[in-house]
């Protein structure tokens, strides 16, 4: 099965390549992102 890419919204694009600048943001996002993975983590030793 081919898959088609989605177009890209050019709007939502240059708002990302913003993002990827701002150190607050990606201090963030890596936060949320350890948060998520930990949870996820010790909600499998639980199991």
């Amino acid at each position: 099965m081919i898959r088609v890419a989605k177009p890209t919204d050019p709007k939502k694009l240059a708002e990302l390549k913003d993002k990827i600048h701002d150190k607050r943001y990606l201090e963030m996002a890596i936060a949320r992102i350890a948060n998520t993975l930990s949870k996820e983590i010790m909600d499998r030793k639980e199991e």
